[in-house]
């Protein structure tokens, strides 16, 4: 399918394709809901829309996910996430009470208003309140008590915490969340990876409750908290906080003396997230290598580092990844103790494009299978080009590209990203390691995805069913 074309005026409405009419739709509606404070509307409501999952009138927006979940900003498809948006009054102390789910991991973020993330409080850095923290190495997951606390400052961190590393520091039990905005607005995500199987989306444990401890000394829980923090204001974004626009996009894909798949290229070139500018670097060239890495995504964790390519289906229906796998704890069936890994978690996910940063789905360590040399292979198609023995009995991943493809103008075109969290210290193989763009392959060594554009016929033929 050729790319949508415009005239000259330069403009969405210019655009033939009636997807970009649609888009600048939405676009139009959610300026409308945020204007309007429609978008923090009571989480009853948003039951009755059949969105899924638990809220409550701190965690109001959420849970982010895959579909049927509210799918934005790159969500991992084994993650769950809940945003808070609200002001501390001066003067006051705002804690986050809350119970360790049973996950893989779970974190605090505070973001400004770009999206960009100002500080993280992964799991191993919130002490308990009684009994063990069951995400660190050796400790009894099943554990029964399991409360913490938080407190949440409104100030920008003195020093930051080491990105994506275990030997992140700094005190315990508190996160920064610095004011941002003519509103002094503050913004929070709570993440939970890969709830234990059976206790998604929330790991089993309620969402974190806030307790507000006011000037005069009053405190306030729950909904009185809630309406001191002003919880329900509309959330103050940059236009490009969650996705970049549709203008910028085309202009992205339709750059002169460019082939119609660019920037896929066969076999394909991977790039580490650094800024946002680096991020449209892969179409671009622009990369600035000493940009920080937490930065280039969209609501980016800052526990993960990131790989990612641009894949376009004219190369070949099927597109075909193979790496080595790195090892990590198992979690899923609510095993009786944490273990130890070179990752604390990995996966491989299929998303659409820069614009809507919507995931198609992902597959995470535990579920892929592995050959004797621990290697995954992985496979990416539309449904209809799946190959027959792209299952996990014979041994092969199946992630989907979208029908519409990017999801804006073109069909064929999937992003392909990995993702590799809180490396062990002596694990040098991992994505953060990596110094600079053409250290990519020296670094990774075994861990880096060959990858090759295949028919749906020559991986039947040269992948055969062997079984377990």
């Amino acid at each position: 399918m050729l790319k949508t074309k415009c005239n000259d005026s330069g403009t969405l409405f210019a655009c033939t394709d009636h997807r970009v009419s649609l888009f600048v739709l939405w676009v139009g509606l959610l300026t409308l809901v945020l204007a309007q404070g429609v978008a923090a509307a009571s989480f009853d409501s948003d039951r009755q829309l059949g969105i899924p999952g638990p809220r409550d009138c701190f965690w109001l927006r959420g849970p982010f996910s895959a579909d049927p979940y509210i799918n934005l900003a790159y969500p991992d498809a084994n993650v769950y996430y809940w945003a808070g948006v609200f002001t501390i009054p001066e003067g006051a102390r705002l804690e986050l009470l809350g119970e360790y789910p049973h996950s893989r991991y779970m974190s605090f973020v505070s973001y400004d208003e770009r999206g960009r993330p100002q500080e993280s409080l992964p799991d191993f850095l919130i002490r308990p309140d009684e009994g063990p923290n069951p995400y660190e190495v050796g400790a009894a997951r099943t554990a029964t008590q399991r409360s913490y606390r938080v407190e949440v400052l409104p100030t920008a961190p003195e020093a930051q915490r080491a990105v994506g590393s275990r030997q992140s520091g700094g005190d315990y039990n508190e996160i920064h969340a610095p004011y941002y905005g003519k509103g002094k607005q503050q913004a929070i995500l709570y993440r939970i990876y890969l709830p234990d199987r059976g206790t998604e989306p929330d790991g089993g444990a309620s969402l974190p409750t806030p307790v507000l401890h006011l000037e005069s000394g009053e405190t306030l829980r729950g909904k009185e908290a809630c309406s001191a923090l002003r919880t329900r204001q509309p959330a103050a974004l940059a236009p490009d906080a969650a996705g970049i626009s549709a203008a910028v996009y085309r202009d992205l894909i339709n750059q002169p003396d460019r082939p119609d798949t660019w920037p896929a290229q066969n076999p394909a070139t991977w790039h580490i997230q650094l800024d946002r500018t680096s991020l449209l670097g892969i179409y671009t060239g622009e990369i600035n290598e000493n940009a920080r890495r937490s930065e280039g995504g969209f609501y980016p964790n800052p526990d993960n580092h990131y790989i990612r390519t641009i894949v376009n289906r004219r190369h070949g229906p099927v597109f075909l990844i193979r790496a080595k796998a790195p090892t990590t704890p198992a979690t899923v069936g609510g095993e009786s103790d944490m273990t130890d890994g070179e990752l604390r978690y990995w996966s491989v996910c299929a998303n659409q494009s820069f614009v809507n940063t919507r995931v198609n789905d992902c597959l995470y360590d535990e579920e892929l299978p592995r050959d004797p040399r621990g290697y995954f292979t992985v496979v990416v198609s539309r449904a209809e080009d799946r190959p027959r023995n792209a299952h996990t009995a014979c041994g092969i991943g199946w992630l989907p590209m979208a029908p519409d493809g990017d999801g804006m103008f073109d069909e064929d075109v999937t992003v392909v990203q990995l993702r590799h969290m809180l490396p062990a210290e002596d694990f040098l193989h991992s994505i953060d390691r990596i110094d600079s763009q053409d250290q990519m392959e020296a670094t990774l060594g075994e861990y880096m995805p060959k990858t090759a554009y295949l028919q749906t016929n020559q991986v039947e033929a040269f992948f055969p069913c062997l079984g377990s």
